[in-house]
């Protein structure tokens, strides 16, 4: 029972437990993006029009903060759950029903304060279910099969972001019922996963010990460059709607928002199961993560140069081409430099705080910047700098070609 929980996967998985994943990490990537990218833009502009930059900056940093500590904990707890339920899909399960119920309370929020306490509560419930289901793929896929796996599970990070601001914008109108309506999803998707695929058990005695884990140099510079990636990630999105409202001078912003996510989100499905499957194939990992770098800096250089609706369009393409690359194939290249087994969800909740963490720090850095340093275009060029750099130094990585 608890062998088969520590043990490196060898038996491929089907396409059925994929599609499962993948509807249930969808629930968890509209339950993030959803929110940032209309509800909670819209919800603060109605509360204060005034200060909504620094506003919006303020309620989504105390997010990310509740995800660098709920992440790896909620993964340190699901690797010691022993029970006949299994150890991940309990807290699964437990995460989409909680997320589900914050979604619904922040829909009735009036002042910032309701607003802030809200998102900190929907993020750790996501972050929870975000944790047990990114252990999903070092649980159950061998390492030949990751780069494939890992492509598809990735599609939902920006799938869910066009299928959430459709359902906002063009299928339920207002902010309330925005909320509503993506907290029913956040419920549902998850459930398939949960009730349908095996999860491993572990033994009481067998549980791990709490102890803090040594990481290598090349989990250390893996974290490091996820990090990096994703802050410039989190520079050049917080302000979208922002940008295309103020800059570009969007007539509809909104709209403007759900255009550029559909061509970054088809851009991305023209690359990463491609660029999953290739990198399988040849076992190298770190060059398709420095030339998807290398693309996504270029992306981010047109939009501070020329802020324009057609290079906005552009941009977006060039931008989702680039991050489907980096995200099939960081995701499996993270998997092979994990410490231990037996740590695995608390491992990739340390490795999920390179994701949250530029949510904290992203806010704090491009606040100023759009108000004080030069505005858009030198937090553009920000952006392309955090990029390439998490990039490039992916090279310092020594044990996966």
């Amino acid at each position: 029972m608890s062998e088969r929980a520590f043990a490196e996967p060898v038996q491929r998985v089907g396409a059925g437990w994929v599609a499962l994943l993948v509807l249930a990490q969808l629930a968890v990537w509209m339950g993030f993006f959803t929110p940032i990218q209309v509800l909670l833009p819209n919800q603060i502009q109605e509360i204060s029009p005034a200060d909504k930059e620094s506003l919006l900056g303020v309620v989504t940093a105390l997010g990310a903060a509740a995800a660098v500590i709920v992440n790896p904990l909620a993964g340190a707890l699901s690797d010691r759950t022993a029970g006949r339920f299994g150890r991940r899909h309990v807290w699964t399960f437990g995460g989409a029903i909680l997320a589900g119920a914050s979604l619904v309370a922040l829909a009735g929020r009036h002042t910032i304060l309701g607003v802030a306490i809200g998102w900190v509560l929907a993020q750790a419930c996501l972050n929870t279910m975000l944790a047990t289901l990114t252990a999903a793929v070092p649980d159950r896929v061998p390492v030949d099969q990751r780069g494939a796996v890992s492509a598809w599970v990735g599609i939902p990070q920006v799938l869910g972001v066009v299928l959430g601001v459709v359902l906002v914008t063009a299928i339920v109108t207002g902010t309330a019922p925005g909320y509503i309506a993506l907290a029913v999803l956040v419920v549902l998707l998850p459930l398939p996963f949960v009730f349908a695929t095996p999860d491993d058990r572990i033994r009481a005695e067998d549980r791990p010990p709490f102890k803090l884990t040594k990481f290598s140099p090349d989990f250390a510079w893996a974290w490091i460059t996820r990090f990096l990636v994703q802050l410039g990630n989190a520079l050049g999105t917080l302000y979208l709607l922002y940008f295309l409202q103020d800059r570009v001078r969007v007539a509809d912003p909104d709209t403007g928002v759900l255009v550029l996510i559909l061509v970054y989100t088809l851009a991305l499905m023209a690359t990463t199961v491609f660029a999953g499957r290739r990198s399988d194939r040849t076992g190298r990992r770190r060059v398709f993560v420095i030339w998807s770098g290398v693309v996504m800096a270029v992306a981010a250089l047109l939009l501070a140069f020329w802020p324009t609706w057609p290079v906005a369009v552009v941009a977006a393409a060039v931008l989702g081409a680039g991050y489907g690359v980096y995200q099939a194939v960081d995701a499996a290249l993270i998997t092979q430099v994990l410490p231990r087994a037996a740590d695995r969800a608390k491992d990739l909740g340390v490795i999920n705080i390179a994701n949250s963490a530029p949510q904290v720090l992203g806010p704090a850095l491009a606040a100023p910047i759009v108000v004080y340093l030069g505005g858009y275009p030198v937090l553009y060029v920000a952006t392309a700098v955090a990029t390439l750099l998490g990039s490039v130094f992916v090279l310092r990585i020594r044990s996966v070609p």
